[in-house]
């Protein structure tokens, strides 16, 4: 096997205090990371489909094409953003910061999607470059709270802070349609379209509060030359690929994905199933669906609150297992109430809401709050900061799992004989619907508990973990104690003479 030397790495530097405008200037970007995605994953398959003149099949098609591109571009974002600090702009703006700063101007290409009545090749352009400045600004963004912070108590209010502010933007995608068809009308596409314009200026907003009012952690100087040099083409793609792929090799991050994975593919696939599943299965409109996601949005707001408290004072894991038992209350109430029936109105609705709020509020809030501390096990591995490699692993999954969401959707209502524009579907369309909505999420959850059994990160093992670093930073070679060492290999996967570079992954 082939080994490194362990790098040389210079003592950390006092940690510079974060103020509360820290805080929400960071979470404030979440109103572009979650807004975008929940106006996105509840409305942009049933706009496409009721007022662009798409079928299924050519809208999933869209989120097929978006995902190749997105393949090669979030993961070469945060490659390119580990390395930016030699250059001059990377010195004068930030390594990622100047990323940040580029995507400003270009965050209304996200309101040109929501323009109706135009041809496939449109609708296809104008997705895949929101795709591409969301990838440009939103990974150098989730690298900041490693950036900022070092302790975990820091690090998880940053986390907080982010999915509350994404929580107050999903509230606001979700009651947005039902107010401007309110006034438009329900056959005007117009109303999406003014829905896009107004996150679109709150996604500028929220980008330069972010810029001015955060900070990296400073290079050494031998890393950043490192990070720096000068590669052919080719040696950086394989390079690239060879940073991305080594994350993997990362035991509490494999966990973590495993965990993300279930607890936000489950909401994608619940997202794009409940408005077909309000307006077809229970015979309700696009106003019941904005009202009943926005009171779930709400629910969830408050459960973020809950999780922050719980997972700072107790284990991750056991607090994402409750999300889950959440969440599938919630979605088995709306079954049974599907079964019976009922409407889409009326205080019957408050249970399955309630529960699915609280689950999924969590949910949200958890896998964000761990992420923060996956570079803190890598850098036990490689004795290295590669934040911007997780945040491209991270965007890239997330992103492709959304659209994978969202074209299993479409492709199962196609092959169940959806008819796009149609006021009523087919009894085997509408078992269709309710089979993607319980079912796919139910399968989804499971997966992501499972995971989770296994997923050991908490304060303590952390606390533990940065211990560890300090020992091997000084140039200690042995662990403390039998206890640390087993912390330690058990969240990265590696036994300890492996640590700090003396590895493939580094």
């Amino acid at each position: 096997m082939a080994t490194t030397a362990p790098p040389t790495t210079a003592p950390a530097a006092a940690p510079r205090p974060v103020r509360w405008y820290n805080y929400a200037a960071y979470g404030s970007n979440d109103i572009l990371g979650a807004g975008s995605m929940a106006v996105i994953s509840t409305w942009v398959l049933f706009f496409y489909t009721t007022f662009c003149g798409l079928s299924a099949a050519e809208a999933t098609l869209i989120f097929g094409v978006a995902r190749v591109l997105d393949a090669v571009t979030s993961p070469t974002v945060g490659y390119i953003s580990d390395r930016f600090g030699a250059t001059a702009l990377g010195r004068l703006f930030g390594r990622r910061r100047f990323f940040i700063l580029a995507a400003i101007p270009l965050l209304p290409s996200f309101a040109i999607m929501w323009v109706a009545g135009q041809s496939f090749w449109y609708y296809l352009v104008t997705y895949v470059l929101f795709e591409m400045v969301y990838a440009m600004e939103i990974i150098p963004f989730e690298t900041l709270a490693a950036e900022m912070g070092s302790d975990y108590r820091t690090k998880a209010k940053f986390a907080g802070w982010r999915i509350m502010t994404g929580q107050i933007s999903a509230i606001l995608a979700a009651i947005l349609p039902g107010r401007l068809i309110g006034y438009l009308g329900k056959n005007s596409p117009d109303t999406y379209l003014y829905m896009g314009i107004l996150f679109a200026g709150l996604f500028m907003l929220s980008a330069t509060f972010l810029y001015l009012f955060s900070w990296e952690r400073p290079l050494v100087a031998q890393q950043a030359a490192a990070k720096g040099g000068s590669l052919s083409p080719l040696a950086a793609i394989r390079e690239l690929y060879r940073n991305l792929f080594s994350t993997l090799r990362i035991r509490a991050f494999r966990l973590h994905l495993g965990m993300y994975l279930g607890g936000y593919v489950s909401q994608d696939v619940f997202n794009a199933a409940f408005t077909y599943f309000v307006v077809f299965a229970l015979g309700g409109t696009a106003v019941a669906v904005s009202n009943l996601a926005g009171l779930t949005y709400a629910v969830q707001t408050v459960a973020v609150l809950l999780a922050i408290n719980f997972a700072l004072r107790a284990s991750p894991a056991h607090a994402y297992q409750i999300a889950v038992a959440s969440f599938a209350a919630g979605i088995l109430l709306f079954f049974g109430l599907w079964a019976l029936g009922m409407g889409a109105s009326g205080w019957a609705f408050v249970a399955p809401v309630m529960f699915a709020g609280l689950g999924r509020g969590a949910l949200n809030y958890i896998p964000w709050a761990t992420y923060n501390y996956m570079a803190d096990v890598d850098e036990i591995v490689t004795g290295r900061r590669r934040e911007g490699a997780f945040a491209g692993v991270m965007t890239f999954v997330r992103k492709m799992s959304q659209a994978g969401a969202l074209i299993g959707v479409g492709q199962i209502l196609q092959f169940a004989g959806f008819r796009a524009g149609a006021t009523v579907q087919a009894p085997g369309t509408v078992h269709a619907i309710v089979a993607v909505l319980v079912l796919g999420s139910l399968a989804l959850l499971g997966f992501g508990l499972w995971i989770s059994m296994r997923f050991r990160l908490n304060p303590q093992t952390h606390a533990t973990l940065m211990e560890e670093i300090e020992r091997l930073r000084a140039g200690e070679r042995g662990p403390s104690s039998p206890a640390s060492q087993a912390v330690v290999e058990d969240l990265s996967g590696w036994r300890y003479d492996q640590l700090w570079g003396r590895n493939p992954v580094a």
